[in-house]
């Protein structure tokens, strides 16, 4: 493999090594051999003849793939079906099914920008004291595989939602494209990089509306942009504070933060998604398709509650990771219940 002659044509090497003083000596006098016998390969040498041929079959691959992918972050896409549930047309078979259809094709695409952003990030990774153990930092994934791997999945994402819609492929295209802006460029700007992570949210809400074919009112495309402003900005409140005077090693962006800062943005994005969710409730109640303009208005007060509580966790540090705090908290669980279980009779109920 490297140039070296095979194995089993090298038999045994004969090394004469000096006697050692004040040792007695064999009958042949002056130096001791010893034979090393090369028949056999070494196992280090065995296993590395095997090992590039196991990689991508090998278990800790398959489950590294699959924990790049981020199915945890799955839930985010969630999100696509709010457009469709807000028209009340998700009792619908087939608006039901291009939705779940919708989710789909951004589970797919997401999973092609973790791939794609783990292997730019790879380095910055390795000094994060708990994204080091990702697959690609720590080595089990290798970088240029990993970028055809997400690649492959954007390329399915966007030729999956084409079909499905034309203007779902025409989103799936800009949040690919914002995505690429800030794998190579964005991330390290600030200001810049919250807004083009909140984007990927906005567009998930207005992917689902596009793929059912359903306006999109105002209020709840004011709703998603502070919302989605909300969580990226606790996230990076909560990765300051984590990563200490680490933090600009790992993201450029954080270095020009200040705490303060993030605190205002925090509280203006809190402010825009609790407003916006009363006026947006509040308009449904005129529109024929919404029967109950009482739930809809009772569905304010678990949404202010919810939102004051993530405010709350976050200013305590634990906003790094939004996914695993909303599936840790059980307050945030019983609330997010309590305001489905609301909107919906808003919306379906008679």
């Amino acid at each position: 493999m490297f140039g070296l002659p095979p194995f089993s044509k090298v038999a045994s090497v004969s090394i004469d090594l000096p006697s050692t003083p004040g040792v007695a000596e064999p009958a042949a006098q002056g130096h001791d051999t010893q034979i090393i016998d090369l028949t056999e390969p070494p196992d280090s040498a065995r296993n590395f003849e095997g090992s590039v041929a196991r990689s991508v079959k090998s278990p800790s691959f398959l489950l590294g793939a699959l924990s790049t992918a981020r199915p945890k972050q799955w839930s985010k896409n969630v999100l696509v079906l709010a457009a469709p549930a807000a028209a009340g047309v998700l009792t619908d078979g087939r608006s039901l099914i291009r939705a779940l259809l919708a989710v789909a094709m951004f589970c797919l695409v997401s999973s092609g920008t973790y791939f794609l952003n783990d292997s730019l990030d790879a380095d910055s990774d390795r000094v994060h004291p708990t994204k080091r153990f990702r697959p690609v930092a720590a080595g089990v994934i290798r970088v240029h595989v990993a970028m055809v791997i997400g690649f492959a999945l954007m390329g399915a994402a966007l030729a999956g939602g084409s079909l499905l819609a034309w203007k779902l492929g025409l989103v799936l295209a800009f949040y690919i494209a914002t995505q690429f802006a800030y794998s190579f460029y964005l991330k390290h700007q600030p200001v810049y990089d919250l807004t083009a992570v909140a984007s990927g949210f906005v567009l998930r809400a207005i992917a689902g509306a596009v793929a059912v074919r359903v306006p999109i009112s105002e209020w709840f495309l004011i709703v998603a942009t502070f919302g989605s402003l909300l969580m990226v900005t606790g996230k990076r409140l909560g990765e300051y504070g984590e990563l200490g005077q680490n933090r600009g090693a790992h993201r450029t962006s954080l270095e020009a933060y200040s705490p303060s800062f993030l605190r205002s943005v925090l509280a203006v994005a809190a402010a825009g998604a609790i407003i916006g969710y009363c006026l947006w409730a509040l308009s449904l109640t005129g529109q024929g398709h919404h029967h109950s303009a009482f739930w809809c208005q009772v569905s304010i007060a678990p949404m202010f509650i919810a939102l004051l509580k993530y405010a709350y966790l976050v200013e305590r540090g634990e906003g790094s990771k939004p996914e695993e705090l909303v599936l840790a908290d059980r307050s945030l669980q019983v609330l997010g219940v309590a305001w489905l279980g609301a909107f919906a009779a808003g919306i379906y109920g008679g």
